[in-house]
């Protein structure tokens, strides 16, 4: 029987202030000295993946990366940056619970933010 918990994303772009659109990001699960992946899928319109990162049975508790390749989104909007600082942000945090765990990514060219949201 599938349980209740599920995690998902949400990136902002606070440099224009708006969702963050195409951005591409990878999921992995840590084990130890190594890590599997277990999907890579883009950003919507609104900043968000079309369903859950995880749920149902494909949920479990563990260590987990999200990698956002944020480097590559600004540079595809064209931006006049004199010096690109941030390529990729990675995110590891832990899934403890059968809850419904919420990772949102705030970043601009140079500097980011996470928290666990709702």
């Amino acid at each position: 029987m599938a349980g209740s918990g599920r995690l998902t994303t949400h990136v902002l772009d606070t440099t224009r202030g708006k969702p963050a659109s195409g951005m591409r990001l990878d999921l992995l699960m840590v084990h130890d000295d190594h890590s599997h992946h277990i999907l890579s899928t883009h950003t919507n319109a609104d900043g968000r993946v079309d369903r859950p990162l995880l749920e149902g049975d494909q949920f479990r508790l563990g260590s987990f990366e999200l990698i956002f390749h944020v480097g590559q989104y600004f540079d595809r909007l064209g931006l006049d940056l004199e010096h690109q600082f941030l390529d990729v942000v990675p995110i590891r945090f832990m899934i403890a619970e059968e809850a419904h765990y919420h990772v949102p990514l705030l970043v601009s060219p140079y500097a980011y933010s996470t928290y666990r949201g709702s």
